[in-house]
């Protein structure tokens, strides 16, 4: 059940830019930094045995990933990623294994070598069958490049606290930090 769920929050469509339109209403600033925020954004950042920090955001190393009930191969697994890249959220960390938190708030541990570094990020999870917009410049005025599916998986490249140069099937722009996952809320952040 869950790996369905987290392949189809993935699954989102880019729509190329093609005519002019207004654009498309996004949920709420309120309500997207209050999505985040359940997520476990808030909090001081804590260093851990590793010398990272918790929590911090990474990446899915291969297509088929299973999560584990507890931090061990002796532990049942709870359920199945089947879509690589995917951003989730490390909030603990025991030996090799990592604690992670999906965009929809579920929990489990994943050994080390499963997850990567890379920034990905998925737009607006928590708002289906929006569509966001991608701007040639970090400005709700900019000009649109291409429309975001609710659920697109994309790529991280910068941030500024407000506004994320982001790559979405494709196509290269900015998007409002507030309606990513994998990315916290007035983050700055560069590869």
């Amino acid at each position: 059940m869950f790996a369905a769920l987290a392949f189809a929050v993935a699954g989102g469509i880019v729509y190329a830019f093609t005519e002019s339109q207004n654009p498309a209403t996004l949920s709420s600033a309120k309500a997207a930094k209050a999505a985040q925020d359940n997520k476990g954004a808030a909090g001081p950042l804590v260093k851990t045995q590793t010398g990272l920090p918790l929590p911090r955001f990474v990446s899915l190393k291969s297509e088929r990933v299973n999560v584990r009930r507890g931090p061990s191969n002796e532990h049942g697994v709870a359920w199945v990623f089947t879509r690589k890249s995917l951003p989730v959220e490390i909030i603990a960390e025991f030996d090799h294994w990592r604690r992670i938190r999906d965009s929809e708030g579920a929990e489990g541990w994943v050994y080390h070598s499963l997850l990567v570094g890379r920034r990905t990020v998925i737009a607006a999870p928590w708002s289906k069958d929006k569509v966001m917009r991608l701007l040639a410049s970090a400005s709700a005025s900019g000009d649109l490049v291409a429309r975001i599916g609710s659920g697109a998986l994309g790529e991280l490249k910068t941030c500024d606290g407000k506004w994320c140069y982001t790559a979405f099937g494709g196509y290269e722009g900015y998007v409002s930090q507030e309606t990513l996952f994998g990315v916290y809320p007035g983050e700055v952040y560069s590869k």
